[in-house]
């Protein structure tokens, strides 16, 4: 029956001009929000940047790439190495490295790796990821466990390295669209052997312009990350005082120079160095956590032997709390009657800079991530005094550390980084891979039209 309405209304001149004027009407408008949905599509579709994370999030996501990371991560769990000991680790590396068709440069710093991906010109960019295990033995049994006693990857380096090689995978795949070059760098001994130091001390990243780097946290939900623009994690130094007097009988201490009464008074005059020589806005820790001397309730021993950290968020207030520990301890053990030495351990144990994030990547990371992960998963976060050699690139050229959450409240509680029942929530990995990925190749793509094309070869240079 409307149909045949309509059909007489077509026959009649008057309804016939008014049909045809809603018809025009409806045409147009269906015209205007076409035009309106087309052009909202495309202001997404020519912003590269912001496709860019969703396709390498979905493409670590894959079967192909996230088995693949999951099976490098457990040979390397299963063979943890110390510092400046990783030869296989590094041997395993360098094997996924050639599958990939991926040039490198070894030995960097003893057994680090250094992969290029992308033109081999620049701009250049760096991802790195440490390597190392710790000397503890694990206690989470599983199938992978630790076949080296005494070692663990209880920190996560197993997986950081495995979502490397992830973003190295899927930045290959995409090498003709990269912008520049992508550097990979696979470093050692982060855990107290100034890895990153001797890595910039081998002229490896000379011509960069960037370098970023990530940790996984238990205690961060998955898929979130956190981070700060400034002052991240606190530089870090130890110290190591033995404290000499003259030891005797308990009962006649009068006939003594008591080392263990001087060192107490050193630990307590210690605080005061934070409590009322530092700017109450100005974070900084003392901390005694060794004390050696003595072996019997009735003998006063001859020296003590004490030791313990520092940390800071600057330079300079980093150097005036070394300088003041020296001077306390010195003074307190002569007020004593005893003499003490001190040293820093620079060798044994280097100091660590402050980690310092620059203010322009991390609004990259804040695009890149918030594209990714939305921005309601991309945390700020307050500073950790925790260190982290990471801060010796960031002292050299800007850099970007970032903590990745891997937390899944539903499954497990994890447990903190350096506890022998520390696991990984291997579901991680593509979001480590991809962020790498990201992170690179959108840099590079940003800056681009403002790098001047010199001829060299920038391999040999790197």
């Amino acid at each position: 029956m409307e149909v045949a309405r309509v059909a007489a209304g077509l026959r009649h001149p008057k309804l016939n001009m008014g049909f045809f004027k809603w018809v025009c009407l409806i045409v147009l408008f269906y015209l205007f929000a076409a035009t309106l949905v087309l052009s909202d599509s495309s202001l997404v579709s020519n912003d590269p940047l912001s496709a860019i994370p969703i396709e390498f999030l979905e493409q670590a996501k894959k079967p192909g790439v996230l088995d693949w990371m999951i099976e490098i991560r457990r040979k390397i769990h299963e063979n943890p190495e110390l510092g400046y000991e990783e030869f296989k680790t590094s041997e395993l590396i360098r094997e996924k490295l050639n599958e990939l068709g991926i040039s490198y440069k070894y030995p960097v710093a003893v057994t680090g790796v250094i992969g290029f991906v992308g033109s081999g010109r620049p701009p250049f960019v760096a991802i790195r990821a440490d390597m190392d295990a710790l000397a503890m033995q694990e206690m989470v049994e599983w199938e992978h466990k630790s076949k080296v006693p005494g070692k663990m990857h209880a920190c996560g380096h197993d997986a950081h390295v495995a979502m490397l090689l992830g973003a190295a995978k899927i930045l290959k795949e995409h090498e003709k669209d990269i912008k520049g070059t992508v550097v990979l760098v696979f470093q050692p001994a982060e855990e107290g052997g100034g890895g990153a130091k001797e890595v910039l001390d081998a002229g490896a990243l000379e011509n960069i312009a960037a370098i970023f780097g990530l940790h996984i946290a238990p205690a961060l939900p998955i898929g979130e990350v956190a981070s700060r623009s400034g002052p991240f994690l606190a530089g870090s130094g130890f110290f190591e005082a033995v404290i000499s007097g003259k030891g005797g009988h308990a009962a006649i201490p009068q006939h003594t120079i008591d080392p263990i009464l001087a060192a107490s008074n050193v630990i307590v005059s210690l605080q005061h160095l934070v409590s009322r020589e530092a700017d109450p806005l100005d974070s900084q820790v003392v901390t005694v956590a060794k004390f050696q001397g003595g072996g019997a309730f009735n003998v006063i021993p001859d020296s003590v032997t004490i030791g313990g950290t520092f940390r800071a968020f600057s330079k300079e207030s980093f150097m005036q709390l070394r300088q003041r520990i020296e001077q306390v301890i010195t003074g307190q053990a002569a007020v004593q009657r005893c003499n003490a030495t001190v040293s820093f351990l620079d060798k044994e144990k280097s100091f660590f800079p402050p980690a310092v994030n620059d203010g322009d990547l991390h609004k990259h990371f804040q695009k890149v991530a918030g594209d990714m992960l939305g921005i309601n998963k991309v945390k700020e976060m307050q500073p950790l005094m925790g260190s982290e050699d990471f801060a010796f690139y960031q002292e050299s050229l800007p850099g970007y550390f970032f903590f990745l959450g891997m937390e899944n409240a539903s499954i497990e509680q994890l447990e903190s980084v350096h506890s022998p029942y520390f696991k990984i929530n291997e579901d991680v990995l593509p979001y480590g891979a991809a962020l790498h990925a990201s992170l690179a190749a959108s840099y590079l793509l940003k800056s681009q039209p403002n790098v001047p094309v010199v001829e060299g070869n920038y391999h040999d240079e790197l």
